[in-house]
């Protein structure tokens, strides 16, 4: 079952969610936290897929207690399952959910793949995509079928993987980018792609604070070298990556400050070329659900100037 090169291309509106939050509270609180962002307006939910819920089993919980918004994994491993497993759950979401359901697609990170899964990371990770994409598009699914034609993305940051989003899927998913990355990325996408950074935010105006949050965050991430090479193809050099990373890289990872910061943030990755911004939104315990910094980011939904089609 070959990709549509004519799927449609998904509006999620300017403003999403990205959380791992909801992953580790317990469902039916992750379903009504998720009703409350539909009501909010937000245009996506996304999730990931590493140490907490499985990806395929969540988005059809959190569809289910939604109406209106697209849920989107941010992103589905594909080291995780087989190609036929990962078409099969793809197509099944897309049919019960037309329209709504985002398939996120990613080869994720050597540390989280090698002693994880059966198969190894390797050395080839494009080469991997493009077997695996192969391998989903020849796939046999006899399901019933979905009334629109599936979605899928993929997540990018190389200009070779962001050329086979555009050509493969609806578009990229870019994770631990500054702004700058978007500009680059909608140049390599092209015009008509779904370009859809994440932002993670911190709403604290002390800089030390917020930059202290920030750190505990980003530590994980540095230490993988998909997002130090992609940093490092942006002009960012070892002082800017070491010891927790520079101020000014943790100040362009990481929006820092009142909602009118946030909100300046979310807007330029908007004028750069994203179609749209998932945001992540950090605080002191990750084990409590933002509602407060939630709310406060859709009341900014009204004011984002979206790219323009014309």
């Amino acid at each position: 079952m070959t990709f549509a090169e004519d799927a449609p291309v998904p509006h999620l509106g300017p403003l999403g969610i990205w959380s791992y939050q909801l992953d580790v509270q317990p469902m039916a609180v992750a379903q009504q936290a998720a009703a409350e962002l539909d009501e909010l307006g937000f245009g996506a939910l996304w999730v990931p897929e590493a140490i907490a819920r499985e990806p395929f089993a969540n988005t059809a919980l959190l569809l289910s207690a939604t109406a209106r918004m697209t849920v989107a994994t941010g992103i589905a491993g594909l080291h995780s399952r087989t190609a036929m497993t990962m078409n099969a759950g793809w197509h099944t979401l897309s049919e019960a959910f037309p329209g709504r359901f985002l398939l996120g697609v990613g080869v994720s990170h050597q540390s989280m793949v090698d002693g994880n899964h059966q198969g190894q990371y390797g050395n080839r990770p494009y080469s991997t995509m493009v077997d695996y994409l192969d391998r989903m598009d020849a796939g046999i699914f006899m399901g019933a079928a979905a009334p629109v034609a599936p979605q899928r993305a993929l997540a990018a940051l190389g200009p070779r993987m962001l050329r086979l989003a555009a050509e493969r899927g609806v578009g990229a998913h870019t994770y631990f980018v500054p702004v700058e990355h978007t500009a680059l990325a909608r140049e390599t996408l092209g015009r008509d792609a779904l370009l859809a950074p994440a932002q993670t935010v911190v709403f604290e105006t002390d800089p030390s604070a917020a930059r202290e949050v920030a750190r505990r965050f980003m530590q994980r991430y540095l230490a993988l070298p998909n997002y130090t090479n992609n940093l490092r193809r942006s002009g960012w050099g070892d002082r800017d990556l070491d010891d927790g990373g520079s101020d000014r890289l943790v100040d362009a990872i990481v929006a820092r400050g009142s909602l009118e910061q946030i909100a300046a943030r979310v807007q330029a990755h908007l004028d750069a070329g994203a179609d749209h911004v998932c945001v992540q939104v950090l605080t002191s315990d990750l084990q409590t659900l933002p509602h407060t910094e939630w709310r406060e980011l859709a009341s900014i939904i009204p004011t984002l100037r979206a790219r323009s089609a014309t």
